[in-house]
């Protein structure tokens, strides 16, 4: 009996401590957590990658933020999902394509910072110079508004096509065609699946962050990419959030975390010079061309 009760209070220790051990740590633990703001954010490909990264940064603790990164593959539900506040950040897109969300939905969203800017480029396995297409060669563009915008002024600066006068930035489409000598054959797709085509079409124009998943660099890869300069700002990548969140301090933070030395090194490191950084406030977009 005696040896029956020792064996129980034994166990009774040893479960107290493992209880014990399971607590929270102390007290400043507690508080340090509690301290954190907890930030939710959307993105997707090599831009999630840079957005966990910052996540883990000492300067992120630092900040009061506490970044939690939830991969997503629609675009669409990524400003959805801001725009009903499910989540409070997304980064994926540039100020056209929002400019673009805005214009066909109730629920607004607004940018918060400025990221960077990558170029779009022309790939093909079929020709390495723009003069090498043929008569009737097709290309495929990207189906959303902002992006099939970008796109048709890509083959407009190539010189493969020429755009109507005042031809739509942000929903423009291939209706707008005025002159096509090579007669080249427009396709819109869903960029979902645009690298998994590129083989299946004479040309494509990608984005910079699905030519990466793909394995491409545009500087590397493409025939041709958009210049970076003034006339390419609307292509500007932001972190976006609901409208009347755009001035939120704690979002304005994680922000500002884009800029940090650590992080410049990092998509050095990852990304072969493609993505350029841009820190401006977000009154540039409005700003008239000087």
């Amino acid at each position: 009996m005696k040896k029956l009760l020792g064996l129980v209070l034994g166990l009774s220790v040893g479960l107290a401590g493992c209880g014990k051990q399971e607590a929270p740590a102390t007290d400043a633990a507690q508080k340090d957590s509690s301290a954190l703001h907890t930030v939710t954010m959307a993105s997707t490909g090599s831009d999630a990658d840079i957005w966990r990264f910052i996540a883990d940064l000492p300067e992120t603790k630092a900040a009061g933020i506490q970044l939690e990164v939830k991969n997503f593959t629609d675009y669409v539900s990524m400003n959805t999902a801001v725009a009903n506040k499910e989540i409070d950040l997304n980064a994926f897109q540039s100020y056209a394509y929002m400019v673009a969300f805005n214009a066909n939905n109730k629920d607004q969203i607004a940018p918060v910072a400025t990221t960077y800017l990558e170029p779009m480029g022309i790939y093909s396995s079929k020709v390495k110079k723009l003069d090498e297409f043929k008569t009737g060669a097709t290309i495929a563009i990207p189906n959303d508004g902002a992006n099939e915008s970008r796109a048709l002024l890509l083959l407009q600066s190539a010189g493969l096509v020429k755009l109507k006068d005042g031809f739509d930035n942000v929903q423009g489409t291939p209706a707008d065609i005025v002159e096509n000598a090579k007669q080249i054959q427009i396709k819109p797709i869903q960029m979902a699946t645009a690298v998994r085509v590129k083989d299946e079409v004479d040309a494509i124009v990608l984005g910079n962050t699905l030519a990466m998943e793909g394995g491409l660099n545009v500087l590397k890869d493409s025939i041709y990419y958009e210049p970076i300069d003034q006339s390419t700002k609307m292509n500007i990548n932001i972190l976006a959030t609901a409208a009347d969140r755009q001035n939120d301090p704690i979002l304005q933070k994680v922000g500002a975390l884009y800029h940090t030395e650590d992080v410049k090194q990092y998509i050095d490191q990852h990304f072969g010079g493609t993505k350029v950084a841009v820190n401006k406030p977000v009154s540039y977009f409005t700003e008239a061309v000087k």
